[in-house]
């Protein structure tokens, strides 16, 4: 048996070790084996557990058993109410699920938050003698202390690392969208486009395009991608590279929308949807020419008369083949204003009890006035209607289209 004095070095040198182990970048298993083996072999405890606490900000979140040494039972559940005891406790036997295996819980803290629990048996009352156990508690809570503040360092510079990463690649993914959205759009005597994008997070799914066929050709779309975050930002690219490529081989609407449909089945897997307003405007014939994929639909004044663009197909990405396509000409003969939009924008106007007329008529308003005018009453309108209760929700699009 070790004398008292023996003992003492003992903790000082295992003080060290660890110590030096944690300048050293020692893996979290080589500490806890550390721990462990001091623990059983020069302390003589022999039974122990360790709980971790896994979750941020959580008490009750996921804990989880690192060490269990000397117990039969390979699985030991965490039992909550642990979380009732603040300092060093002996169990009791209301705590029907512990006082049968452990005598003593040590309960490691950062502020308010519970991080660790240690679990200690065989407090022996017919051993003569004090029971190691009890002997070395001081000296065992500060060896926890130091074990559990380095495993919980570990993680949070783990996840520092991991929140970096996942930074980067959202910079990435705003760059590459940012980069797909045209950087420049028709603005002439004859043909004048304007587009805004309202980002709710990041990186969204939203998207639209202007693309020059000839010099009174132009096919524009508008689309939504279902849900937010990077998946719906690679699939939006999908769609701006599936569109880019159609029109190289057709410029019938029909077929582009059948390929669009194909290439987000392929990479969504039927996890998710586009809802899409594809059209070609012909200035030469006065003519718009549009299908309407399952999206919020425009509207436009075509010699001052309302319409609403609402005629197409279903949403993209449902079926393999599309049940109907309707492919709708409208013809006019002086002006054509056309308001497209995702719906981010009708659903923040639902929030303030604002229907989609209400839109209509707020468009309406200023539509003789250039578009730039237009997109800059729209965007004021949002701003005014925002406050800490009614805010945005969702990405916010708008393309917007005036032809002489």
């Amino acid at each position: 048996m070790l004398s008292h004095s023996e003992i003492k070095d003992l903790k000082l040198q295992v003080l060290l070790n660890i110590t030096k182990a944690i300048n050293n970048n020692a893996s979290v298993a080589e500490l806890l084996e550390m721990y462990k083996d001091f623990l059983s072999n020069v302390l003589s405890i022999k039974r122990f557990c360790l709980f971790v606490n896994n979750s941020i900000n959580n008490a009750e979140g996921d804990w989880e058993c690192l060490i269990n040494e000397g117990l039969k039972t390979k699985r030991i559940v965490f039992d909550k109410e642990l979380l009732l005891i603040k300092d060093i406790e002996t169990l009791t036997t209301f705590r029907r699920t512990l006082s049968k295996d452990f005598d003593v819980v040590i309960p490691v803290y950062h502020k308010d938050l519970p991080l660790a629990y240690l679990l200690m048996g065989e407090v022996n009352p017919h051993k003569i003698g004090m029971s190691p156990v009890i002997q070395h508690l001081p000296f065992v809570q500060t060896l926890t202390n130091i074990i559990v503040v380095a495993i919980e360092n570990k993680k949070l510079y783990r996840q520092s690392i991991q929140q970096a990463e996942i930074n980067k690649e959202i910079e990435l993914a705003k760059q590459v969208q940012s980069m797909l959205l045209p950087q420049q759009l028709p603005f002439q005597k004859n043909l004048k486009i304007t587009a805004e994008y309202i980002p709710f997070s990041l990186v969204g799914g939203d998207y639209y395009d202007v693309i020059k066929l000839n010099n009174h050709e132009y096919i524009f779309c508008i689309a939504d991608v279902s849900g937010k975050g990077i998946s719906a930002a690679l699939l939006m690219s999908n769609i701006q590279a599936a569109l880019h490529t159609a029109i190289e081989f057709t410029h019938n609407l029909k077929d582009i929308i059948i390929h669009i449909n194909k290439r987000v089945l392929e990479n969504a897997k039927g996890e998710k949807f586009v809802s899409l307003f594809l059209g070609k405007i012909n200035l030469y014939s006065r003519q718009l020419t549009y299908i309407n994929a399952g999206h919020n639909p425009p509207f436009a004044w075509k010699d001052n008369q309302l319409q609403l663009l609402d005629k197409g197909t279903t949403l993209l990405g449902f079926m393999e083949n599309l049940a109907y396509v309707e492919v709708t000409i409208l013809e006019y003969s002086e002006q054509l204003l056309l308001f497209s939009y995702t719906d981010g924008l009708t659903d923040f106007l639902d929030e303030h009890h604002l229907n989609f007329n209400e839109l209509v008529k707020f468009v309406e308003k200023y539509k003789k006035r250039s578009v730039i005018e237009i997109k800059k009453q729209i965007i004021n309108w949002i701003k005014k209607l925002q406050t800490v209760e009614y805010t945005l929700k969702d990405d916010v699009a708008m393309l917007i289209i005036e032809a002489d």
